[in-house]
C-alpha cells in the first residue's frame, strides 16, 4: 500500500559505493519530510523502498516538479570524493501511496 522510491541520475557514472550513499541521503532525507502516519504504515507494512533510474539531471528535476505534493529530498553532493560540489545526484520520493507514486515514477525502469 505505500512505498517510497529513489531515482538515481544514471549518466553519473557514479560508483557503486557511492551510489550507495546518495541513495541512502535521498531515503532518510524524504522520511524526514513525510507525515507520521503515513511514515508509521510505512514502516508497519515493511519499508518497501524501489530505486529507479533517469538518464539526466533535467529528467530527474521534471519528476521533482511533478512530485510537488508528495513528501521528497532532492540529493546534492558535497563534492569530496567524485563528483562537484552540488551536483545533483537523486531524488527521495515518499513514502506514499503506491498509486500516487506510481502515477509519477510508473514508467522509469529499475537502476540496473
Amino acid at each position: 500500500m505505500y512505498k517510497q522510491v529513489i531515482i538515481v541520475i544514471k549518466d553519473l557514472k557514479m560508483s557503486p559505493g557511492k551510489t550507495s550513499a546518495q541513495v541512502a541521503h535521498a531515503s532518510v532525507g524524504a522520511l524526514k519530510n513525510t507525515d507520521k502516519k503515513v511514515r508509521e504504515a510505512w514502516e508497519r507494512e515493511g519499508a518497501k523502498k524501489v530505486v529507479l533510474q533517469v538518464s539526466t539531471r533535467e529528467e530527474l528535476l521534471e519528476i521533482k516538479q511533478k512530485s510537488k505534493r508528495l513528501p521528497t529530498s532532492l540529493i546534492k553532493d558535497a563534492g569530496m570524493t567524485e563528483l562537484p560540489p552540488g551536483t545533483i545526484t537523486c531524488l527521495g520520493i515518499g513514502p506514499d501511496s503506491d498509486e500516487e507514486i506510481d502515477k509519477i515514477t510508473g514508467s522509469l525502469k529499475l537502476l540496473d
